[in-house]
């Protein structure tokens, strides 16, 4: 496939990234216009000093779209961007496509530490407990799959990928366990299932303020090594050759995945098959070169994270699709397509 131009790709994805953000804001069980929310977004930008500038609005509106709507869509922006980017670096990282941020176990470790908090009913007591037991259920996640993989200060790239899934399916495990022990208490069993399918229910600002700042630190993070990636993809002798500290590229981006994947699944519970179909779709259309696919991946994810969510807000029956449901259904057959790619390369 012929490489689309950067600028003219990433000027669409902006344009539709910021044309859905405007949808999923006006789109809700309560009926405000376009209008109205254009109107409450510039009462909130000047604090009120725009108020009646383009029409009325209420109070419950502007509330509505203060405390509910936008905080719920900045956080799918923000977690849909952090899985995505999460990905192309762990594919450049495992020279693979089919990597994905759960590939390390990184991700069932966030969801085992979180349902750890929920089911001791911590998760209850103040806002930043489930946060906290997702990203220490992450980092020691990393920290057993590294010094299972680690031997002789030589970590082989297919030992650390076993080292994961093995981990990651004892964590799914665990999680299983307590989900089975927590079903005598309903209520408990009912928030760890809907939980571990994801969703963004109830996300406020103070998600998006948990999630903000790490995303900026981890994606400039990964921004400053897109040239040592792109060495990467030759492998990692010639990698050596050139000078790039194999080792140390390797562990610091496998920490900041670590971090980050851990943090969007604090914030949004299980999401899958972002992190690994969209980094392949934009690699595709731009090609491998992670100066341009980091930014596209992170962009695109967002988008597609928020067309999700707002298909789960958009129906209308009255009981909710899990927003994890969606994202795997979309993300599922792609993965298959994927698999049998591979299967014909290797044939050819």
């Amino acid at each position: 496939m012929k490489n689309v131009p950067f600028p003219l790709l990433f000027m669409l994805i902006s344009a539709l990234l910021i044309l859905g953000i405007i949808v999923a804001v006006i789109i809700g069980p309560a009926s405000i216009s376009a209008l109205e929310v254009l109107q409450a977004l510039l009462n909130g930008i000047s604090g009120g000093l725009l108020q009646g500038l383009v029409s009325d609005i209420a109070l419950w509106q502007q509330t509505i779209i203060d405390q509910v709507r936008l905080p719920r869509v900045l956080t799918a922006v923000l977690v849909g961007a952090s899985l995505a980017v999460c990905g192309a670096v762990l594919q450049g990282l495992f020279r693979n496509p089919l990597a994905s941020p759960s590939v390390l176990g990184v991700s069932s470790g966030a969801s085992l530490g979180a349902v750890v908090a929920i089911f001791l009913g911590l998760a209850a007591s103040t806002l930043w407990v489930l946060p906290l037991f997702a990203f220490l259920g992450a980092a020691v996640t990393l920290l057993v799959v590294y010094q299972i993989a680690t031997y002789r200060g030589h970590t082989p790239m297919g030992t650390l990928l076993l080292a994961g899934v093995a981990v990651g399916a004892f964590n799914v495990a665990m999680s299983s366990l307590i989900l089975a022990l927590s079903l005598q208490n309903w209520e408990v069993g009912r928030t760890i299932v809907y939980w571990t399918m994801g969703g963004l229910d109830g996300r406020g600002w103070h998600h998006v303020l948990l999630i903000l700042p790490i995303f900026i630190v981890a994606f400039t993070v990964m921004m400053s090594f897109e040239r040592d990636l792109d060495i990467l993809l030759m492998g990692e002798i010639h990698a050596n050759a050139v000078g790039v500290d194999v080792p140390k590229v390797r562990l610091i981006l496998l920490l900041v995945t670590a971090l980050l994947t851990g943090c969007a699944v604090s914030v949004a519970g299980g999401i899958g098959f972002v992190g690994l179909v969209v980094p392949h779709m934009i690699r595709l259309l731009v090609g491998p070169h992670h100066r341009k696919l980091l930014p596209l991946s992170a962009m695109a994810g967002a988008l597609i994270l928020v067309i999700a969510d707002l298909m789960v807000r958009s129906g209308t029956s009255d009981t909710s699709i899990p927003l994890g449901v969606i994202t795997a259904s979309m993300g599922a057959p792609f993965f298959l397509f994927l698999l049998f790619k591979q299967r014909k390369l290797m044939r050819g």
